[in-house]
């Protein structure tokens, strides 16, 4: 009877359960509380409460002004037009990743993956060695886009080719092409068969894809700062001019509250597709629906998708190589061991170490709180606390980092959270980032492990910890090294808040590479794109690491 009666309770009990989901949540909750709506809601404070009185005519005002209206529109239209630039390029990637079935395949994911992960920093200074002045075009052709809204577009595009390839190709690889193929059995052309059968199952991604695109493009700040010039600016970079050139609080906090209303609007939406694709739908193995091109049709699509990456992903960065070689001797990098006391109190080659240091703090911080917040997401049948929550880990990608880095020198210099001269402060912001990316990776996977699993072992009087650590862990140690890996990854690039905390004794390689930029002359400029092609190839070979593991996750290993 006992053991009938435990088998009922185990059937009933569900992991986690609310008590040891809010345990999960509390850590993963204060860190977000302290580390980014404090200071966050600190430079808004600032900014709007002038001698005891909030100032809310300033949003009239704000909004009032002709320069912020255009910001405010060249920031929408551009993010639009580049999201359907970036769709109208990947698109054909997508499918060809996803159903064809050639050499070198798997080393090409990784490749096209390369530019998501690189610096927004990296992004501005190749195509700035591509298009800018001296650049391949400039030596060509005379040409030079470098201050035109179509270098903007195209780095746009250069960085989020991957989030189209990912999000749509892998769903397309797992969607029956038996579907398709009946509907032509049944008299249907190519174009109505994919139309009406593929096109409806694909949307979903489509749609996500294309929200993902707009919000990393409607907060874009690195990319504009460089390639933009004077005539050109985003939200997040007229927020970085307010702040640090102007120092007008009430405006810049204005325009945060802006960015945050819609950054909010586009993460509602895209949850709400990112829930349609969850639906069900007739999914197989990736493995059996790709397959050798057949025809010429299908060869000229791959040969075109192959000149597209050649031309649009591998181009910049191979020139971004080149001109960080021009000098002879490897001069630039060697200057690089030359302090500079113009620029930094130390050796420009000393950021190297710095970063990896604060990378490697910032992944170990991520990977504990998206964990935890991993976790308790994991049954989907949570009410509307978690699923609050689960938007609320998504917000640092979108709000505005300048703003969160000013907010930290801010809310954070007084005890007994007086970090303004730490070393930890950096890491921390960094590690914002990187939670996103962690839950993200590792939910799929905790939600594919069998409940039944860990309601035995509750039944058994284990603990949740236990739970995580004998039944959990086991299964998704090989997701936790991926999730690290990006972690790492975007983290290592990181420059809208370290710009503002990063001290000038310990810069960090995106800060470094913008300060030499800043300045004139060749050598700084030669500086500027050895230090962007070191970054490149470490983030290129954590990439290419995290490739090896989820093509072993494919063994059965887990």
């Amino acid at each position: 009877m006992d053991l009938a009666r435990g088998e009922v309770t185990g059937r009933r009990r569900r992991w986690p359960g609310n008590a040891a989901r809010l345990g999960l949540m509390a850590l993963p909750v204060a860190f977000f509380a302290v580390f980014f709506a404090y200071p966050v809601a600190a430079i808004v404070r600032r900014g709007l409460r002038v001698d005891g009185a909030w100032q809310f005519g300033r949003f009239a005002d704000v909004l009032g002004d002709q320069g912020i209206r255009h910001v405010l529109w060249f920031t929408t239209w551009q993010a639009l037009a580049s999201t359907a630039l970036t769709l109208l390029v990947a698109l054909p990637g997508a499918y060809v990743l996803a159903r064809f079935d050639f050499p070198g395949r798997q080393v090409l994911r990784a490749v096209v993956t390369v530019p998501f992960v690189l610096p927004t920093v990296v992004v501005g200074t190749a195509f700035l060695a591509l298009l800018g002045h001296g650049g391949l075009l400039d030596q060509l052709w005379g040409v030079r886009l470098d201050t035109t809204v179509w270098a903007i577009l195209l780095a746009h595009v250069f960085f989020n080719y991957a989030v189209v390839v990912r999000t749509v190709g892998g769903l397309w690889a797992q969607l029956d092409p038996r579907q398709e193929e009946a509907a032509r059995m049944l008299g249907a052309s190519p174009l109505t068969a994919w139309r009406k059968v593929t096109l409806p199952a694909l949307a979903p991604a489509v749609a996500a894809a294309a929200l993902m695109v707009f919000l990393f493009t409607f907060t874009s700040f690195g990319i504009v700062q460089i390639l933009g010039g004077p005539a050109f600016s985003t939200l997040e970079v007229e927020i970085y001019r307010q702040t640090s050139e102007i120092f007008d609080l009430s405006t810049a906090a204005v325009l945060t509250l802006v960015q945050f209303a819609a950054v909010g609007a586009i993460l509602a939406v895209h949850a709400w597709t990112v829930r349609r694709r969850e639906s069900a739908l007739k999914l197989v193995d990736a493995a059996l629906t790709a397959r050798r091109p057949r025809g010429a049709g299908q060869w000229a699509l791959l040969a075109g998708v192959l000149a597209t990456i050649a031309l649009l992903l591998l181009l910049p960065l191979a020139v971004l190589v080149q001109r960080s070689l021009t000098a002879p001797g490897f001069g630039y990098y060697r200057a690089l061991t030359d302090p500079d006391g113009g620029v930094f109190l130390v050796a420009p080659i000393t950021a190297i170490g710095t970063s990896l240091s604060y990378a490697a703090a910032a992944t170990a911080i991520a990977l504990v709180i998206g964990s935890l917040a991993a976790a308790a997401l994991t049954r989907r049948d949570a009410g509307r606390l978690v699923r609050g929550f689960d938007a609320l880990l998504m917000l640092p990608l979108g709000v505005s980092a300048v703003t969160v880095g000013f907010g930290f020198l801010i809310a954070l210099d007084k005890p007994p959270l007086d970090l303004r001269q730490s070393w930890i402060l950096v890491p921390l912001a960094q590690a914002l980032v990187g939670v996103p990316f962690v839950v993200r990776t590792m939910l799929p996977v905790l939600r594919a492990v069998d409940v039944r699993l860990r309601e035995a072992a509750a039944v058994l009087g284990a603990s949740p910890w236990r739970v995580w650590r004998e039944v959990d862990l086991p299964m998704v140690r090989r997701a936790l090294l991926v999730a690290a890996g990006f972690a790492f990854a975007v983290s290592l690039g990181e420059f809208g808040a370290t710009v503002f905390i990063a001290r000038p004794d310990n810069p960090t390689l995106p800060v470094a590479v913008a300060r030499l930029l800043s300045r004139p002359g060749d050598l700084n400029y030669g500086q500027a794109m050895a230090l962007s092609t070191i970054l490149m190839l470490v983030c290129a070979v954590a990439l290419l690491l995290l490739e090896r593991l989820r093509t072993a996750d494919r063994s059965g290993e887990f």
